[in-house]
Order: C-alpha cells, then structure tokens, then sequence
C-alpha cells in the first residue's frame, strides 16, 4: 500500500507532471527505496492510463509499403486531395485547389475551388473540368473526407460506374501522390506569389495564385519526373506541349500522331516508363520495409487508437489526448485495415 502510494506522488501528482520513467526514478530515489524500485516504477510507468493517451507516439510507423495494382494506360487510376489554406483568388475568391493526379503519367490537373464545397459542388467541378478530357476512371484513391463519404457522392460515382477506393488518411503505406503533388504545387506558387495578392510588378501582372494555375499545370506536365523518366505529357498524349524556349530552335523535327510509326514510338515509351516506375517503387519498398515492420495484432487485443485523424473530440486540439481507447481488435478487414 505504501508503495502504491509513493508511485502515485511521484508519478501521477500534479506536481510530479506524469513525467518519464527515469524522472520518476529520480524523485523517488530522493525519498524511499526498496528491492524491485526501479522494476515497479518501470511497469507503473508503462502501465499509466493517462501517459499512454497523452504521449505522443515515437518512433517507425508499422507496416511495410503496400503495393497498389498499376494501371496500363493513363486515367484508369487517379489519386485526389485538396490544397487549402490559400488566400483568396480568382474572380470567385477561391481558397482551395482540387488537385487530381493520373496515377500512370502523372499528369495532374489543377482545378481552383473552394474550402467548404459540398459534394455535389466537387462532382460537378470533376463533371465538367475533368471527365470529357479523361474519360471515366476506373478507380479514385482519396482520402476519407466528409464530402466523399456522403451518399449523394457514392451514388454520383454509381452512376458514373466508378468504383470508390479509399486509403486511409495519414497513411504513407498507401498513398502519397497527391499529398507529394499537393507540397510540389504549394511550393511553385509560393515561388511566383511572394508579394502577396494585389502587388503588380513593372509589366502589370498581378500575383494571383488562380493566375498562375494554367502555367504551372503545363511546366509540371512538360517536367521529367524521376520515377518514369519521361514527362507526364509523353505518357499521357505521346508528344510534348511546345515551350517558349522552342521558339529558339529551328528545324526541329516531330513525330506526328497520324504517321504510322506514332503507335510504336508511343509504346516504347510507356514500356520504358513501367520499367522506371516498377524499378522506383522496388527501391523505395526496399528502403521503406528495411525500417519497418507488420505489427502483430490479434483479434480481441486491447489497443490504443491514434487521434490525429479524429473530428469529432471535443475541446482544443492541442490538448486532446493523442490516443483513445483502449479498444477490441475485431477481425482485419485487410491488409493493413484493423477495426
């Protein structure tokens, strides 16, 4: 009783602040000792309810990189997610972007919009900006975000005869095309809109992020990227959008869609990028797995939920609890998808 009693004041007491179990150790070595101290401060320690909740997780994510079935041929597969927090831009104060990427090239495509769109507004924006250029995707990896989890979007995609497929938010085994698309754009418009909204330069131009969209969207398309090799426009189309820098050439000599050696040149390049892609997705999966492991969890374990994707608690969210629960494993849903 006494000992549960000295843990208690060295631990748990206001005044000793749920501190670590070496700091708990400290206080208590200045005032009592006996044989198993530092075994019991240990398990009381690892054992604490409220250090368990509050403490914030460290150390490697479990799970190993899952793999996403490749598509063959571009906008069979697209990844979506929206850049917020932007000012207001454009004739309709947007201040949010819907940032939609071809998984195969990697074309994105950029659509202006705002942060509390509903989700008949996000159908409609995809509706008329985006399928009649694509076609129809067979598959959609998103986050799992109120607007896409609403009926009116499930039965929209019904009707569209596409298949929803949701990732798990704050996810890196997954997905992380849109969010590394989303940081890439982030960055290109904080390049060119450093002055802020309204500033014009010497030429006039006012620095309008919604300006800079439709340029942005054609240097990142006309861009190499790293894990095909090939830019998102020549996976895409089998040509590139000429440049400004092409009025400098002469001469130069292009391969026209309609000559019969376009189909040929257009699949070796494709060969040539799902070489690349399968070769950079080995070696970040090698990378990846080397740090990390499958966490071994069974049903009707008790666990601890992490917060960090949850709405609904109330109070600051910088004094919520990191984790909740503890909680029943049920049987997995998949791999790596626990309930």
């Amino acid at each position: 009783m006494l000992i549960n009693t000295i843990l208690l004041e060295c631990h748990d007491n206001i005044y000793s602040g749920n501190l670590s179990e070496d700091r708990t150790m400290e206080r208590i070595k200045t005032c009592s000792w006996w044989p198993s101290w530092r075994k019991d401060v240990i398990e009381y320690c690892h054992s604490c309810d409220r250090c368990q909740k509050s403490n914030k997780a460290t150390g490697k994510i479990f799970g190993l990189m899952i793999h996403i079935q490749e598509p063959s041929t571009p906008w069979e597969v697209v990844h979506m997610d929206w850049l917020t927090a932007l000012p207001p831009g454009g004739d309709k104060s947007y201040n949010a972007c819907l940032v939609i990427v071809d998984r195969y090239s990697k074309t994105p495509i950029f659509l202006p919009c705002h942060k509390n769109d509903t989700a008949m507004d996000t159908a409609l924006l995809i509706w008329n900006r985006v399928i009649f250029h694509t076609g129809l995707f067979k598959n959609i990896i998103i986050d799992r975000d109120p607007k896409f989890t609403s009926a009116l979007w499930t039965n929209l995609n019904k009707l569209l005869g596409t298949k929803l497929s949701f990732s798990t938010a704050y996810h890196p085994q997954t997905d992380g095309l849109a969010e590394r698309m989303i940081q890439t754009l982030e960055d290109m418009i904080r390049r060119f809109c450093a002055y802020g909204l309204e500033l014009k330069d010497s030429d006039g131009f006012t620095h309008d992020w919604c300006i800079l969209i439709p340029p942005l969207e054609l240097a990142y398309k006309t861009s190499i990227h790293a894990s095909t090799g090939k830019t998102p426009a020549m996976l895409e189309k089998g040509w590139n959008p000429k440049h400004p820098v092409y009025t400098l050439k002469k001469d130069l000599v292009d391969i026209h869609p309609a000559t019969s050696s376009f189909k040929l040149f257009l699949d070796k390049v494709r060969h040539h990028a799902n070489q690349s892609m399968n070769d950079a997705f080995e070696y970040a999966k090698q990378k990846w797995d080397k740090c990390h492991k499958t966490p071994e969890f069974k049903v009707g374990d008790l666990k601890l939920v992490s917060t960090l994707n949850f709405n609904n608690i109330k109070g600051p969210k910088k004094l919520k609890d990191s984790f909740a629960g503890p909680f029943i494993m049920k049987p997995f849903m998949g791999q790596m998808k626990y309930r």
